[in-house]
């Protein structure tokens, strides 16, 4: 379990947690993406919600672990990004990832009864993290796949094989 001594986004980890209570957060959170903007709808055409809602959920966490300096979950973060890249399975336009946040961030506001502007801006500051290493290594050239990358696909890889048909 984090904490403050150990996790510099405790305060997030909690927040997260209390957003969660809600049973409806996820599908909330993709009812305002879709409606962010009209090139989003397109993108979820052919997914199956209820393996991208867990693979959201999963990923948020990841997240905020990342923002925090873990390096646990490097190889999850890189298979998100991997995934999300231009040239990716799911590819994501740079542009689309302002709406992504803006949209979670509404609703952590919305549904965490905690939620005031010193942790709404550190939620911002840490979703800024994330998107600033999905960017970078969608502008970084792919790495080559090597047996070693290929065979050792982690739990997240796994979860986000079945996110498009």
């Amino acid at each position: 379990m984090s904490n403050a001594a150990t996790d510099p986004y405790a305060d997030l980890h909690q927040s997260y947690g209390r957003c969660l209570r809600d049973k409806d957060f996820i599908g909330r959170f993709y009812d305002v993406f879709l409606a962010s903007n009209p090139d989003v709808p397109p993108m979820f055409a052919r997914t199956d919600f209820s393996k991208q809602r867990m693979a959201l959920r999963r990923g948020i966490t990841m997240a905020i672990f990342h923002a925090g300096g873990s390096r646990v979950v490097d190889r999850g973060i890189d298979e998100m990004a991997g995934v999300h890249a231009r040239g990716g399975r799911c590819p994501v336009p740079a542009a689309l990832y302002r709406d992504w946040v803006a949209s979670l961030l509404k609703v952590v506001e919305e549904t965490d009864p905690e939620a005031d502007a010193a942790l709404m801006a550190r939620w911002r500051e840490a979703l800024g993290v994330v998107v600033d290493t999905f960017q970078a290594r969608d502008a970084a050239p792919a790495a080559p796949d090597t047996a070693e990358r290929s065979g050792a696909r982690g739990l997240f890889s796994r979860v986000m094989q079945g996110l498009k048909a």
